[in-house]
């Protein structure tokens, strides 16, 4: 994969571009005012971060910015740097430093090649981390949005402080914030040609603008206007390296940025794989960000990485190439210098009506419905990431929950191999087994027929590579998936799996299962992969009941084609 801007996509990627810089304006300038660093912050990371990772990363559809996680814990360094230096001017040295290293590191992670190791992250881990990303979110804006000061501090701090919201409320800032959500999902059921965030922070902008008496809402900067033109460059940070003591202080908050940003990036980057049946190559990916986020740094942005809503935005508007990536920046690189004095008027309610839609949306409800279903060892976990993520740190969430996850893993592996010991005929679980049985099949229908060997666990260290099955789709009858030498499915097993069959069904091509049986069986049956995708009919014990149910299979579309041929004719 190169770095060359393709132009063989003109049309679809300008209007992808567009598109997905319409819908980063109204979310980078609400991630910037969820900092102290305000919002003109997430419009100067959109710019730099969103341009560079364009040009110099490995997913060419990719859209970059702050993001919520990435957010949540730059909101936390710059608040500990204040308390480290005393005020927001002298910790904005140690705060871009911060920042940074944070690029650095994820530059460096690239070079030394460890963007395949995204694979090793459970589902569990990010289901938990993402809800609490969300869930710390919509308490971060719970003061914002009834018109009252925040307190400082994290979740706890606030949720212990909501003693004084009644008697400082603004009603004003309560219906605003209560009209753009309402306008965020009431929307896009009249259409969706435009993003529901960006007309509700025009339409509401604009009520409060000329229709509330000034001092009837909160701005979204206590200074006034936003800064425009051109960004000042910011150099002084280069200082923060001579001292050795604060550059220990800043590594630690460096790393975990440089981890969540590359642990986000790289998952949008399997999101757009799946949408656009391409391969982003991850190790050039996280150079690509590093270079971003080192740039947004020199112009006092905040942090980010690849965007999943806004990826997901350009590639359905048409977005092919990295072209629409640049056309993106370039668009908020447009707001910032011909409508930035527009941007101080927007009510800080309305920033705080989108936040806690996209806390809403980021909660990972899939995980959540699924908690009674999927391994308990799976749902520990995920309630422990999730706990810890909002009242302790997240980095601490991230680390205890990959410990847990592979303590628990390895526990269940045992107990599986211990229960067959003692319950299971050896013959229907030997190692011995193999794939003989497929003869028949080949000889009646030759290479018309795709056949998947899962042999071992499907567990999360395996889960990313299942999902780079065949993609080809022409030519073929059916995909069966052998299962006989699958002991235990884990809860990222069993959402590729479905994400998998789901992909091959919509292609109209039937999926047949061969020796299911036990835990990963029970597993299928809970979620509905059985048989809600799969119909108990596709789920055979042996090769032999499946090649008769596929040559019938085969003989029946062979003479429905041959019906429609007679009829054309006639």
């Amino acid at each position: 994969m190169n770095s060359r801007i393709k132009f063989s996509n003109i049309k679809g990627d300008l209007f992808g571009g567009i598109t997905a810089g319409v819908v980063a304006l109204p979310l980078s300038l609400a991630f910037g005012e969820q900092t102290q660093l305000g919002a003109i912050a997430g419009l100067y990371g959109a710019i730099a971060l969103g341009m560079l990772a364009a040009i110099f990363g490995g997913t060419k559809t990719q859209i970059s910015g702050p993001t919520a996680p990435m957010t949540v814990v730059s909101a936390v360094v710059i608040t500990k740097a204040i308390q480290f230096a005393g005020s927001l001017e002298a910790a904005l040295p140690i705060i871009f430093a911060t920042f940074f290293l944070s690029g650095l590191l994820q530059a460096l992670f690239g070079i030394l090649k460890l963007g395949k190791y995204i694979r090793y992250i459970p589902y569990p881990v990010v289901s938990g981390f993402m809800s609490g990303i969300g869930v710390i979110i919509i308490i971060g804006q719970i003061f914002p949005f009834f018109g009252v000061t925040p307190p400082s501090g994290g979740a706890l701090s606030t949720l212990s402080s909501l003693h004084l919201i009644p008697e400082n409320i603004n009603y004003i800032s309560i219906g605003l914030a209560a009209l753009t959500l309402l306008i965020i999902y009431l929307f896009p059921r009249i259409t969706k040609k435009f993003p529901a965030s960006l007309v509700a922070l025009i339409v509401i902008s604009f009520i409060a603008f000329y229709f509330i008496p000034e001092g009837g809402f909160l701005k979204i900067s206590s200074k006034g206007e936003i800064p425009s033109g051109l960004p000042n460059i910011q150099l002084g940070f280069i200082d923060v390296f001579s001292d050795f003591k604060t550059l220990v202080v800043i590594f630690e908050f460096a790393i975990t940025l440089a981890a969540l940003g590359s642990i986000d990036s790289l998952l949008t980057s399997v999101v757009a794989d799946n949408m656009t049946k391409t391969h982003h190559n991850s190790n050039k990916e996280l150079i690509g960000q590093g270079i971003g986020n080192m740039g947004a740094a020199f112009i006092g942005g905040l942090p980010g990485a690849g965007a999943t809503m806004r990826t997901v935005i350009n590639i359905n508007s048409g977005g092919k190439n990295r072209l629409s990536g640049i056309v993106a920046a370039l668009l908020l690189f447009t707001v910032l210098i011909g409508l930035s004095s527009l941007v101080g008027h927007i009510p800080n309610a309305v920033l705080a009506g989108i936040l806690i839609s996209v806390g809403i949306g980021i909660i990972d409800y899939k995980g959540i419905k699924h908690i009674n279903s999927i391994p308990r060892s799976d749902a520990v976990v995920m309630i422990l990431v999730l706990l810890l993520t909002v009242f302790v740190d997240l980095l601490i969430a991230v680390g205890s929950g990959m410990v847990l996850a592979a303590l628990l893993f390895m526990k269940n592996i045992s107990d599986v191999i211990e229960e067959r010991t003692k319950i299971a005929p050896l013959r229907e679980f030997s190692p011995e087994i193999n794939w003989d049985d497929e003869k028949e099949l080949i000889q009646a229908l030759g290479n018309k027929t795709l056949i998947k060997h899962l042999d071992g666990p499907l567990f999360f260290g395996f889960a990313t590579k299942f999902q780079e099955i065949e993609r080809n789709k022409e030519d073929i009858y059916a995909v069966i998936i052998r299962m006989d030498k699958v002991p235990y499915v884990d809860q990222s097993g069993l959402y590729v799996m479905e994400d998998v069959v789901q992909d091959w069904i919509d292609s109209g091509i039937p999926v047949l299962f061969v020796g299911l049986h036990g835990q990963p069986l029970d597993m299928f049956e809970k979620i509905n992969i059985i048989p809600d995708l799969v119909p108990n009919s596709k789920c055979f014990d042996n090769m032999h009941d499946c090649t008769i149910w596929l040559q019938k299979y085969v003989e029946s579309k062979q003479s429905s084609k041959n019906n429609i041929i007679l009829s054309k004719n006639n």
